[in-house]
């Protein structure tokens, strides 16, 4: 019960932070809105564009439009795709390394690691014509998990038991009420095996790599870029400013001009940034005060 209590205020506290600062917000869209170009003049020129990959990979919505829009976007002629991410759920990443294959078919990619590739975010910039990394940068991780807990336990504590109807044996595979039982973790187990495999396949013939080695290069080991380089998974060491120079060898403009951030997209960019640090920093303060009341009361 202390437990829940300690939930929603912490919840309360969050929309009440929401509240408080929401019309600052709104003043402060409109505002860009009236005195700001949402673009650059240059923009409107320009011929080549970077695209930004940040943070886990949940939604991959708002960096896909990006690169579908550059790629029917007959003016820009090459695109610099900037990683830094440790990756996420295996869909969205999937998803965007479909269009950055798609993307590189019409124009050409390249991705530059500023700070980590591994994992999803390898899989979504592998196939660009060439990868290069920030020496420091850490690269791979090729590989699936899945986690999931068991509060079986707290439950019991907090006097909650669990109750399903479910149509089909495995409707429930991966709950975390229970502990999973020997039949679901083989076929979880299955799953992610086969997603394993997709995943190996797709580096594989992206980078030319053999799949019969994959234990050296594939086994979710993370590499600094010289090792990633030596094993084939990056092309070169690098920093911003030469991976730029790349791309307008590549893309072979005369004159490069770089498309502008848009600038409410800042905006919403460093809004979503604050918000996911709001809910973080609530969701750290709930396990750290319920952890905090459980030791307290044995």
């Amino acid at each position: 019960m202390q437990f829940i209590k300690l939930f929603f205020k912490t919840l309360g506290n969050g929309i009440k932070f929401i509240n408080t600062y929401f019309k600052t917000f709104v003043l402060l869209l409109i505002f860009l809105w009236i005195f700001a170009s949402s673009q650059d003049t240059n923009s409107h020129f320009a011929n080549l564009e970077r695209i930004d990959l940040k943070g886990e990979i949940f939604d991959s919505s708002s960096v896909l439009e990006k690169i579908i829009n550059a790629k029917n976007d007959d003016q820009i002629k090459g695109v610099l795709f900037v990683i830094d991410s440790p990756g996420g759920a295996f869909a969205p990443s999937m998803e965007l390394a479909l269009a950055i294959k798609d993307l590189r078919a019409k124009k050409p990619v390249v991705v530059y690691a500023s700070g980590t590739m591994a994992s999803g975010s390898y899989l979504a910039g592998v196939g660009a014509n060439k990868i290069l990394a920030n020496p420091a940068s850490f690269i791979g991780s090729i590989g699936v998990i899945m986690q999931g807990a068991d509060i079986s336990e707290l439950a019991n504590k907090l006097g909650i038991k669990e109750q399903t109807i479910q149509a089909g044996e495995f409707k429930s595979a991966g709950t975390f009420t229970r502990a999973w039982s020997g039949k679901e973790k083989q076929y979880l187990q299955d799953l992610i095996d086969q997603s394993y495999d997709l995943f190996v396949d797709f580096v594989s013939k992206e980078r030319n790599l053999d799949k019969t080695q994959k234990n050296t290069w594939a086994n979710a080991r993370v590499f600094l870029a010289q090792k990633a380089k030596e094993l084939g998974l990056i092309d070169g060491l690098s920093n911003y400013e030469n991976a730029k120079k790349e791309l307008e060898k590549l893309s072979k403009v005369q004159n490069p001009t770089w498309k502008e951030e848009d600038k409410i997209d800042k905006l919403f960019n460093r809004l979503e940034g604050q918000a996911s640090s709001l809910i973080s920093k609530s969701l750290i303060e709930i396990v750290y005060k319920a952890n905090n009341s459980f030791t307290s009361a044995r």
